[in-house]
C-alpha cells in the first residue's frame, strides 16, 4: 500500500463514517417527519445545528471543499428541476400571476426591510445592502416540502413558478441596491459593480441556454434507462463546473437549463425523473451542513438588528404576497 494511501486513510475513514451517519440521520428525520408532520427540512436543520460547532460539536471538520461541492451540486439539481415548472403552457395559464407576485414580493420585502432597519438607526448603505440580501430565497426548502407532501394542483404549480423566479428578481434587486449603496458611500465603484452583475446575470442565462439546447436534443434519445441518468448527471455536473469556472450563478444557470429542456424536449421527461431520483441524498447533506454552519455567537452579538431583520423580512414577504395576490386575481386559498 502506497504512502499516499496510508496518509489519506484516516481522512477517508472519517469521511465515510460521517457520510454514513448523516444519510441514516436523514432517513430517521424522514420517518420522524411522517409521524409528527414536522417538515423534514426543519428536522435536518435542527439536527445539523445540534451536532455542529454551535451544539455538541461532534461533526468532524472535513474541510470547505467537500461542503462547497455538496452545496453547489444540490443547488444545480434543484434549480434544474424548478425549470420544469416554467413551461410555456404553464406560463400561459398562470404566468401573469407568477410574474406579478414574485416581482412585488421581492420589491416590497426590500422596501420593508430597508425602511425598518433605517428607522432603527442603521446607515443608508448598510440598510440598502441588507434589504438586497433579504430578497434572496432558498428554493431547496420549498421544493423539498412540496416533494415530501406530494402536493399537486394549481397552487403547487404557482408556488414552484414563484420559487423559480424569486432568485432571478432577487439577484437584480440586490444589484440595484448594491449600486445605490455604493453611490451613497462614495466608493465610486458603480461601473465595476454593474459590470460584474451584468456578467453574472447575462452569463448565467447564456450558460443555461448553451447547455439546455444540446441536453434537450440528446437526452433520452440515445437509450432509455441508465444511460439517461448518466446524460442528466453529466449536464448537471457540467453546469456546476462551468458556473464555478466562469463565476456565474449556479442556481440561475440551472433554472435556465431546466426551462430550456422542459420547453424543447417535449418527447420525454426522463431527465427530470432521473434527477428527482437522486437529489435527496445531496439535500440531506446540504440541510445538515446548513444547520451546522449557524453561528449563534454572531447572531446573539447582532442583537436587535438580527431580530429586526428576521421580523421585517417575514413581514415584507407576507405583505407583498397578500397585496400581489389581490392584484393578480389569485384565489382566496392561494393568497
Amino acid at each position: 500500500m502506497g504512502a499516499g494511501v496510508l496518509l489519506a486513510q484516516p481522512l477517508l475513514t472519517t469521511l465515510f463514517l460521517t457520510l454514513g451517519g448523516l444519510f441514516l440521520a436523514g432517513l430517521a428525520t424522514d420517518l420522524l417527519g411522517r409521524k409528527t408532520r414536522l417538515p423534514r427540512v426543519s428536522l435536518l436543520l435542527l439536527f445539523g445545528f445540534a451536532i455542529g460547532p454551535g451544539g455538541l460539536g461532534v461533526l468532524p471538520p472535513l474541510g470547505e471543499l467537500w461542503q462547497s461541492a455538496i452545496t453547489n451540486i444540490a443547488l444545480v439539481m434543484v434549480g434544474f428541476l424548478l425549470g420544469d415548472s416554467l413551461r410555456v403552457a404553464s406560463l400561459k395559464a398562470r404566468g401573469r400571476e407568477v410574474l406579478l407576485v414574485s416581482l412585488l414580493v421581492t420589491v416590497l420585502t426590500a422596501l420593508v426591510v430597508f425602511s425598518g432597519l433605517w428607522l432603527l438607526g442603521l446607515s443608508l448603505p448598510l440598510a440598502l445592502c441588507l434589504a438586497g440580501i433579504a430578497t434572496a430565497t432558498d428554493p431547496m426548502a420549498t421544493a423539498d416540502v412540496i416533494h415530501e407532501t406530494g402536493a399537486k394542483g394549481p397552487f403547487t404549480e404557482t408556488l414552484r413558478g414563484l420559487v423559480a423566479l424569486d432568485d432571478a428578481w432577487g439577484l437584480l434587486m440586490f444589484t440595484a441596491l448594491l449600486i445605490l449603496a455604493d453611490i451613497l458611500s462614495g466608493n465610486g465603484g458603480v461601473s465595476q459593480v454593474l459590470q460584474r452583475s451584468l456578467h453574472e446575470v447575462l452569463g448565467s442565462v447564456l450558460l443555461g441556454l448553451c447547455l439546455g439546447v444540446p441536453m434537450a436534443l440528446l437526452s433520452g434519445r440515445l437509450s432509455r434507462g441508465e444511460p439517461t441518468q448518466a446524460e442528466a448527471l453529466g449536464f448537471v455536473f457540467l453546469c456546476a463546473g462551468l458556473a464555478l469556472w466562469l463565476q456565474l450563478s449556479f442556481l440561475l444557470s440551472a433554472i435556465v437549463m431546466g426551462v430550456t429542456v422542459a420547453n424543447l424536449a417535449r418527447h420525454h421527461q426522463y431527465a427530470f425523473h432521473e434527477i428527482e431520483g437522486i437529489e435527496w441524498p445531496f439535500l440531506i447533506l446540504f440541510f445538515i451542513l446548513a444547520g451546522a454552519s449557524l453561528d449563534t455567537g454572531t447572531v446573539l452579538a447582532s442583537g436587535l438588528v438580527a431580530a429586526a431583520y428576521v421580523t421585517l423580512r417575514m413581514a415584507g414577504r407576507l405583505i407583498g404576497a397578500r397585496i400581489a395576490g389581490r392584484l393578480a386575481g389569485s384565489s382566496v386559498a392561494t393568497r
